[in-house]
Order: structure tokens, then sequence, then C-alpha cells
């Protein structure tokens, strides 16, 4: 049993210092809506998960920062992929595409 803490001990310390290391994007005041949840002054990333029905998705920035719809990229997308959407404070979007919401 102690060989398994001794090997654990690393990977316990690796997440505590993450978890530790501030985030460097700002905070937006105001709200961001992903589908139908909404966060209030947004910082950093959020998932993007698309409904199984089918319908897009409703992105709406009611924030006082630009956000941006992150489309990973993979080996098997064409050449050249379509750039990641970017919304101004007050626009809204339906989207089918996107992995993530990056505000700032």
């Amino acid at each position: 049993m102690r060989r398994i803490k001794k090997l654990l001990t690393p990977l316990t310390a690796a997440t505590t210092r993450a978890r530790a290391a501030p985030d460097a994007t700002p905070s937006a005041s105001g709200f961001l809506t992903i589908g139908t949840t909404t966060y209030i002054d947004p910082r950093g990333s959020y998932p993007l998960d698309h409904r199984l029905n089918g319908y897009a998705t409703l992105i709406i920035n009611d924030t006082n920062h630009h956000i941006t719809i992150v489309t990973e990229r993979n080996h098997n997308d064409p050449p050249t992929p379509p750039p990641d959407q970017i919304l101004a404070p007050g626009q809204r979007t339906e989207t089918h595409r996107g992995d993530s919401v990056q505000v700032g």
C-alpha cells in the first residue's frame, strides 16, 4: 500500500499546483448564456455541448467582453477549416459547431 501512495504523490502535487495557478483571463461583467445555462461574470473557457436532437446551440453574449466560439482542429479537417467565430458584446448566434466558448 505504501508503494501506491508513493506513486500517486507526484500526481496529487501536480493537481494541487494546477489549481493554485491564477487564471490570466480577466472576468467579464454581465451574462453569458450557452444553451440553457447562464453564467454570471464569466471568466475563462466553457464547454459547448451540442444538443442530441440536432437543434443548434444558442449562445448569447450579454457581457462587456468579446467571446470566441473555439473549434478544435484535427488531421481530418479540410486544409482551410472555418475560422473561430467571435461574438461582440450584445450579439447572439446559434451554432452546430464548436467545442468551447472562450471569454476575452
